[in-house]
């Protein structure tokens, strides 16, 4: 008696198998498209619109705390958490999505065919396809996650999450309409520095010996083809991304939250050390995309280094994001990446209070 069924390892099995991968690869892309339109591009055209007539893009998010009492400063940042969130979380779903569907539907060896070289081109391939995302820290991190799940390398992985908020195509058109395009050429000039060159070299600070060993709390087990539904195994990869995700994400928006109080122009004057202040507290606090030209538009005032240095740091990483992904890249990585943040955003401001 005969059957059609391939064998595991004959040409029809081969050709069924990368049949499959295909499949799922146009289904990753659809659905990560599809919602790159609903939640980022539909939107922030109709948002670049309204800035080229207004010159705004609404007003600062900040609120602050009405004294420095500490019941005043945890309701500031409770109500800081519940706008931010209800600003950021159709991206933060998205987020997730996007990463648990790297984790069950695409091959592994795809992704580290693309991204998996500890090289150059590898970064600069993660972070040429950060560019679409325009993403903020925090919704781009999952997707990180997912990325080194999936055998990318340190470079290529920071890259792409780092080049989603610094390298906002819309972000920068909206600051070129809002501030200047002096703003929009130094945000590009330092965004690039730290996107593709700290990145880069952030791989040099890594423990090659035990990259493979790195824990993942966030990851689902490898299973062999077909040992559960895909479905199955791609609503499992998405319920842990959430719970492993979720508590830490509030907790530390809520945290962040409460630096506010110290963001404001009240205590702040132009020079170097407002500068590094502001970098310093920009490189730990956490908005949503776009949120910090507004910011900056209100600390235009006090100084354009300050406004300058919290262009960089805001959206490069915050606190929330380097914990969503503490547990994906070694320490010294994250560690060499904050300081650089803060360093560049020192030099941002520097440049920025010469030149603007």
């Amino acid at each position: 008696m005969t059957t059609n069924t391939p064998l595991p390892h004959s040409p029809a099995a081969a050709r069924s198998s990368r049949g499959r991968a295909v499949a799922l690869a146009a289904v990753f892309l659809i659905v990560t498209l599809a919602g790159l339109m609903y939640v980022k591009w539909w939107p922030y055209y109709h948002k670049a619109a309204n800035a080229a007539d207004t010159h705004s893009i609404g007003s600062s998010i900040l609120g602050g705390a009405s004294s420095e009492s500490l019941s005043d400063i945890a309701r500031s940042a409770y109500d800081y958490s519940i706008a931010y969130f209800k600003s950021v979380w159709k991206a933060a779903v998205l987020g997730l999505v996007v990463s648990s569907m790297i984790q069950a539907l695409l091959p592994a060896n795809w992704l580290a065919k693309a991204f998996g070289k500890a090289s150059a081109r590898s970064t600069l391939i993660g972070g040429a396809a950060s560019l679409p995302g325009m993403m903020c820290s925090c919704c781009a991190a999952p997707i990180a996650v997912g990325m080194r799940k999936r055998q990318a390398s340190i470079g290529a992985s920071l890259a792409f999450w780092i080049g989603n908020p610094t390298l906002n195509p819309a972000t920068l058109v909206f600051m070129t309409f809002v501030l200047s395009w002096k703003f929009t050429v130094l945000r590009l000039v330092f965004g690039l520095i730290l996107t593709f060159g700290i990145s880069y070299l952030a791989e040099r600070f890594a423990d090659r010996g035990k990259l493979g060993d790195l824990p993942n709390r966030f990851a689902i087990p490898e299973e062999p083809a077909n040992r559960a539904p895909l479905a199955l195994r791609w609503l499992k990869s998405l319920a842990l991304l959430f719970l492993g995700i979720a508590p830490i994400y509030a907790v530390s928006v809520f945290l962040a939250g409460c630096l506010q109080s110290f963001m404001l122009p009240a205590w702040a004057s132009e020079g170097i050390v407002a500068i590094v202040l502001f970098a310093v507290i920009g490189t730990l606090f956490v908005i949503p995309t776009a949120a910090e030209i507004p910011i900056a538009q209100s600390l235009l005032s006090v100084g354009t280094g300050p406004a300058a240095a919290l262009l960089l740091t805001l959206p490069g990483v915050s606190l929330p994001s380097l914990l969503i992904v503490s547990r994906s890249f070694p320490k010294r990585v994250l560690l060499f990446v904050t300081l650089s943040v803060m360093a560049l955003g020192v030099l941002c401001g520097i440049a920025g209070s010469l030149w603007l």
